[in-house]
């Protein structure tokens, strides 16, 4: 770990829903959801604020619903809500270690959760309390990456940090092309020209526009998000000012 200390006040975390599958084909697996909620407690008991954004392709994914013929704004409305399950499951598993935690979700819910109201999620995460925002933009046609942008710049977040599958950002698919590069910082317009698979385009930009830094790390690492958080160079980060540098991986 490169130091003891947080870098950051206040970060957003973004989450893959199939971040949570694990070694199963659907769903949650409970100790993959577990670990990463073991990691988020760390990081919240350094007396970083977090915010969470977990998307839902676990069980549901929009996009592909569409993709498939079934009407967008439908298919959208279901991956708003599998992102919704998936967040009480990280409550959950995040109370489990003795962290106060709080879903917010985009869709009203009451039942189940608190409506996503900006200055009330400001306030949880002063408290202590790592806020899970579920259910998108509240918005179809847009992904849950931008939706971790919109709450990152919204909240006042230092930096959004985004949890892959792989170490980084590269030139081309590791797992297709040997020769692939992996880039240990880039500038967002380079994200953008040379269409590069980090975000969608709109989160990006979003990004770019409002000066909110991107982290992309790989999460199968266990202990990474910690030292992230605590300003060790891993991964690849995202900014507006850094030119690309690239590694051979």
């Amino acid at each position: 770990m490169a130091q003891d200390s947080p870098a950051y006040r206040r970060i957003l975390l973004k989450l893959s829903g199939e971040a949570l599958l694990g070694s199963q084909q659907y769903g949650i697996d409970p100790p993959v959801i577990q670990r990463i909620a073991t990691e988020v407690a760390e990081v919240a008991s350094r007396g970083v604020e977090v915010g969470l954004v977990i998307g839902g392709g676990n069980i549901f994914r929009g996009a592909g619903l569409a993709e498939a013929g079934m009407d967008r704004v439908t298919a959208d409305h279901m991956g708003m809500l599998a992102t919704v399950i998936n967040a009480l499951a990280m409550q959950d598993a995040l109370e489990r270690q003795g962290v106060y935690a709080r879903v917010m979700s985009a869709l009203q819910i009451h039942e189940v959760c608190e409506d996503y109201i900006r200055r009330r999620a400001v306030r949880h995460l002063e408290k202590g309390r790592v806020v899970l925002f579920a259910a998108g933009t509240g918005n179809p046609f847009f992904t849950t990456d931008t939706a971790a942008s919109l709450r990152g710049i919204e909240i006042g977040a230092d930096v959004l940090i985004k949890a892959t599958k792989v170490d980084g950002v590269y030139s081309a698919d590791p797992a297709v092309d040997p020769n692939a590069v992996r880039y240990g910082s880039l500038s967002f317009d380079q994200v953008l020209t040379d269409r590069l698979k980090v975000m969608d385009a709109t989160a990006i930009v979003m990004c770019r526009d409002n000066d909110l830094p991107l982290v992309v790390f790989d999460l199968n690492n266990p202990g990474d998000l910690v030292r992230v958080a605590c300003g060790a160079q891993l991964g690849t980060s995202v900014t507006n000012m850094l030119s690309a540098t690239g590694t051979n991986s």
